[in-house]
């Protein structure tokens, strides 16, 4: 991979927003293995699809590429709220590629891939409506608030200007694809208790500490009114899908972070 972008391929485009997307879709054409199967390239989608930007010739993966300057990749703004919402209850939306550069060397900083069903509708913000005197009165956007994602959905292509080898990426896929859940409720679930699990930052740990994220839990899935019930069900989930092991009563050890 070469980490530089061609500023040069955007030279007819005025327009800032219209030039980086020229640019960062060119350093994927150019550099970017499909993910999920290791195809040496992915092919760009004819201009103006309504959903993905790339495909995979191969396996026929698509992708779609969010691009952000600067080197924090927290949150990155998104289309229409609804749609987005839309997409992501139906499951028939493309994985990402979420890629932040520099404007001033133009170099890639960091690229991570997320796979689609990683997305719930708790990482997804409405943003405020556009008012009344814009062209699109009333127009609502949404941000994808990448910080709510798991670990395990957030796998590393490029990490602050290194190049992670291909076979890790490939292997890092094959365990998020063990965490695929189409039921949307059950997805969210299983996520929120992964986000947790990150957020102890420990490789051994105890149904105590799962405890203590009761009340966030709760406020996020009010319908629930057995919440400690339900982190044992999704550590028990976990553990059949080889992400954490159970030590002894009440104790749990990453495998897989």
């Amino acid at each position: 991979m070469n980490l530089e972008l061609i500023i040069e391929s955007a030279q007819k485009y005025v327009n800032n927003s219209q030039k980086v997307r020229v640019i960062t879709e060119k350093w994927v054409s150019d550099n970017m293995f499909c993910p999920r199967c290791g195809h040496t390239e992915i092919m760009h989608f004819e201009n103006n699809r309504p959903v993905a930007d790339f495909y995979c010739p191969v396996c026929k993966s698509q992708y779609e590429l969010k691009s952000k300057n600067g080197t924090a990749l927290n949150i990155i703004n998104d289309g229409a709220y609804d749609t987005m919402i839309e997409r992501i209850m139906s499951l028939d939306n493309p994985d990402f590629l979420f890629m932040s550069y520099n404007n001033t060397s133009w170099k890639v900083s960091s690229l991570f891939f997320v796979p689609k069903h990683f997305f719930t509708p708790s990482i997804i913000e409405k943003r405020k409506p556009l008012s009344p005197n814009a062209r699109r009165a009333g127009w609502t956007g949404c941000s994808i608030k990448l910080s709510d994602i798991p670990l395990a959905g957030r796998i590393p292509i490029i990490e602050n200007g290194i190049i992670i080898d291909k076979s890790d990426i490939l292997r890092s896929v094959s365990v998020a694809d063990a965490l695929s859940i189409s039921d949307i409720n059950s997805r969210g679930w299983l996520l929120d208790i992964m986000c947790c699990i990150d957020l102890l930052n420990k490789t051994t740990f105890a149904l105590s500490d799962m405890y203590l994220f009761e009340d966030i839990l709760s406020k996020k899935h009010p319908d629930n009114h057995n919440v400690r019930a339900k982190i044992r069900q999704q550590l028990q989930i976990l553990r059949n899908k080889g992400i954490i092991e159970f030590t002894s009563l009440g104790e749990y050890r990453r495998i897989i972070k």
